[in-house]
């Protein structure tokens, strides 16, 4: 399994100091200092440059520290799917959750499934929401994780090689601070953007964002688009410190505690839905048609 000691190297590459890392494992920085000097010798790597100014990543730590969350979480996926089959669990439905990819949905939606397929179990995997992880998943969806719930367009289904049940069409929003002059509005039209920084995430993203950006910079050039490569929490506080709009869907209101999401009247839409193998297991397949049965869906 994975080197327990990249757990310690990323607390020090995120906190960007020895002592400060060895507070959050509560341990000595002298251990912490040992943890790190191990895994260099170990991997016949220099991860970290040591300075009087403090620590910085090589260009190898940058490389490690970009795959080490998905190889800590893929070893404990790999260990939890070893467990499940000592145990002979082989109808568990792993559904991944993360903050963009919410399931509470599923949730309280189980016991409707659940009439359909009493057979099946499912397990939560929790993961981080990176580039990498989404990349990784997406594309080998069905080894740690079978199921995702998301936003999607054709062209995630066609390079990430997953198939897709759309459940809905979600009306594309708008988040701000409960601060914003925005946030005592119930509903927002194009002209209370006017003015504003409207955060819309990188072209090529999706194609139904990539409607809205056109209509913004053909007909509104007064909206100041903000581009942004990737939605993670630092993109919502950001939304929330810099008093910016950000492009958002219903799902993700309790993504950000103070964050109000908002409608908006316009007619822009992004699917959202169930993403899995394109060659699922018996058992997926299973589900997906007793989800599609609840939603009232032909597959």
């Amino acid at each position: 399994m994975y080197k327990l000691q990249l757990d310690t190297f990323i607390k020090v590459a995120d906190s960007g100091s020895f002592s400060k890392a060895a507070e959050e494992l509560h341990i000595s920085p002298t251990a912490v200092i040992k943890q790190i000097n191990l895994l260099e010798s170990d991997l016949n790597l220099r991860l970290l440059d040591r300075t009087h100014r403090g620590i910085t990543l090589t260009e190898a730590g940058k490389s490690l520290y970009k795959d080490a969350k998905y190889l800590i979480q893929y070893s404990k996926d790999s260990l939890v799917r070893a467990r499940n089959a000592m145990q002979g669990n082989e109808n568990i439905i792993r559904i991944g959750t993360s903050l963009m990819t919410p399931t509470q949905f599923l949730m309280e939606l189980w016991p409707k499934i659940h009439e359909h397929c009493p057979e099946l179990k499912f397990q939560l995997v929790p993961f981080e929401n990176t580039p990498e992880n989404a990349r990784e998943i997406l594309k080998n969806l069905g080894q740690n994780i079978d199921l995702v719930a998301g936003l999607y367009d054709g062209s995630t289904l066609k390079h990430r090689g997953c198939a897709a049940l759309e459940l809905s069409k979600e009306p594309i929003c708008c988040a701000v601070s409960i601060h914003h002059r925005l946030a005592a509005k119930s509903i927002l039209t194009v002209s209370d953007l006017i003015g504003e920084n409207l955060m819309l995430i990188r072209r090529g993203w999706n194609s139904y964002v990539d409607l809205l950006r056109d209509n913004i910079w053909e007909n509104y050039p007064q909206i100041n688009v903000v581009d942004f490569p990737f939605y993670d929490v630092n993109v919502f506080n950001q939304c929330e410190s810099g008093k910016d709009v950000l492009m958002a869907v219903g799902n993700w209101e309790n993504v950000h505690p103070l964050l109000k999401i908002l409608p908006v009247q316009w007619d822009y839409v992004i699917p959202f839905g169930l993403l899995y193998s394109p060659n699922p297991s018996p058992q997926v397949l299973t589900f997906i048609r007793a989800v599609a049965q609840v939603f009232e869906l032909d597959l």
